[in-house]
């Protein structure tokens, strides 16, 4: 299979892993012979793609549409795996092989149902498409197995909070945002509700149109913990329009009541989480040289 992969993805991997390793060398050989395991015919890559993964669109040998999708162990393919196992398509994208082949674990290979790439729930009005999300989101908060694979909220966000703290060392200029949201997370690992199976990385364009129901959840880093965490990234979609507008932090503050009453979450959970999040993200933006990402979401955490 001779091509290149996705810009989109090269310029994320190098972000996630500066030093590089070889999967992105290896990855047309690894494509190629995931589809051979499945006498699949491959039609094309999906453009611009993820950006921490290859999908590639091909026909099983039955002539069912299905995606392959491709993924670094550091992007952690087979907690996804197990999420959407578990999950079994409801409110996911359905696994087609649950199991794993011994060649599929060294590339990350995961078979997945065809969806509509093309169509995600952002390309709904904004009020339509929160509510659409947060519908899809409600469903994927479920018990995790008993024995689970996943990491938890606090392993994550520790692992983060070290980041940040270093980050604030060397550029004081986010040292009090940082400090806000790590006593923000403090406080909310202190008592936290119930766990449940979140998707880890939800957001608008991670819900695509599908044939069995309108909208399924793809692309899960799956995490398990309180569903606020999961919630704190859709709060901030389409954070740029928010940064435009005259009255976004008064819209963050509506788009934070709405979203924890429909899915009865505590607000001030929410909020806190938010705040952490989004210093997270712009953080790290700051840290791997995207100072508009940055900006925008320092920006939007300051209203917190």
């Amino acid at each position: 299979m001779a091509f290149e992969p996705p810009r989109r993805l090269v310029r994320a991997l190098g972000e996630t892993s500066p030093d590089g390793d070889d999967w992105l060398e290896r990855l047309p050989v690894l494509a190629e012979r995931a589809a051979a395991l499945r006498g699949s015919t491959v039609e094309r890559v999906q453009v611009p793609g993820g950006r921490s993964s290859l999908v590639v669109l091909v026909r099983l040998a039955d002539g069912t549409p299905a995606v392959l999708k491709l993924a670094p162990p550091r992007a952690r393919p087979g907690a996804e795996r197990a999420a959407l196992a578990h999950w079994d398509g409801r409110g996911a994208v359905r696994l087609l092989e649950p199991e794993s082949a011994g060649a599929d674990e060294e590339a990350g290979v995961l078979l997945l149902e065809r969806l509509h790439p093309e169509v995600s729930v952002r390309s709904l009005p904004e009020a339509r498409a929160l509510l659409e999300a947060a519908g899809t989101l409600r469903r994927l908060w479920v018990e995790p197995p008993r024995e689970h694979p996943f990491e938890t909220v606090a392993e994550r966000t520790g692992r983060q909070a070290d980041a940040m703290r270093a980050s604030a060392e060397r550029d004081p200029d986010v040292a009090p945002l940082v400090e806000s949201a790590l006593a923000a997370r403090t406080e909310l690992l202190a008592a936290p509700p119930g766990p449940r199976l979140l998707h880890g990385t939800f957001r608008q364009s991670k819900v695509l149109a599908g044939d069995r129901v309108p909208w399924l959840a793809v692309g899960p880093d799956p995490v398990v913990g309180e569903p606020a965490f999961d919630l704190a990234r859709l709060v901030r979609d389409r954070v740029e329009d928010l940064i435009a507008s005259p009255s976004g932090p008064a819209i963050t503050r509506r788009r934070i009541k709405r979203l924890a009453e429909s899915l009865e979450v505590d607000r001030e959970r929410l909020t806190g989480w938010t705040l952490f999040r989004a210093v997270e993200s712009g953080v790290r933006a700051r840290r791997v040289g995207r100072p508009r990402d940055a900006e925008l979401l320092l920006e939007f955490a300051g209203w917190l």
